[in-house]
């Protein structure tokens, strides 16, 4: 669609081209992520949700945790970036609690998200610590799919194929849902916290990549 001549993006279907070559390792990394749990989970949306959130919820804290340290090594102010961050992770604790109570997970994903949280959140310390504007740009990538991930499974939510249950209240009353809420409700809920987190995201790579935040 068209307005004044020019092409009007859906908020949606956004994704940052790769810019340099660890631009690209990023966009690989979470790329070979997304194959994985394509396989693990194929269509078990509520399931992938539980592990997808359990990871997203880590680079928040890492990256506020960093930038809280950073910002009173050197004495400056931190911009913004240290209660976006800790908000962010926070955001998507909640997004895990309440697909805790839609999925249901067995005992051996419980064994498995504790085992990504662990390894993932090592891992993203030291990239953090190391290359930070790769860390931002790995939650960008990783959201980019976490809102393709949502989308899909409105879609399945949409034919028929998941049941549109309700809501769980602490979704309702964390996102402020009505008393009818239902599930699909939620997913375009959550699936507005990972476009916003997206955004922030590769907002911040860019800003360490222009030399505008250190």
């Amino acid at each position: 669609m068209k307005h004044d001549n020019e092409f009007i993006i859906d908020p949606l279907n956004v994704h940052h081209k790769p810019l340099s070559i660890s631009d690209i390792a990023a966009l690989q990394v979470v790329k070979a992520m997304r194959f994985f749990a394509d396989q693990f989970f194929a269509k078990r949306y509520g399931h992938r949700a539980v592990v997808l959130e359990t990871v997203a919820a880590v680079p928040g804290m890492v990256g506020g945790l960093l930038q809280h340290l950073r910002a009173i090594r050197h004495i400056r102010d931190d911009q913004g970036w240290i209660k976006e961050l800790i908000e962010e992770a926070d955001n998507e604790r909640m997004h895990l609690m309440t697909f805790i109570h839609i999925a249901n997970p067995s005992r051996l994903e419980r064994i498995l998200i504790m085992l990504a949280q662990a390894v993932f959140y090592n891992l993203y310390f030291f990239l953090y610590l190391l290359a930070p504007k790769t860390a931002h740009r790995v939650v960008g990538y990783l959201e980019e799919e976490a809102v393709v991930s949502y989308t899909h499974y409105l879609d399945e939510i949409d034919a028929g194929r998941v049941e549109n249950v309700r809501a769980p209240q602490i979704a309702i009353a964390y996102w402020n849902l009505g008393s009818e809420a239902r599930l699909r409700d939620v997913v375009i809920a959550v699936r507005a916290d990972e476009a916003h987190h997206r955004d922030a995201n590769h907002h911040f790579a860019n800003q360490i990549a222009s030399g505008a935040h250190s």
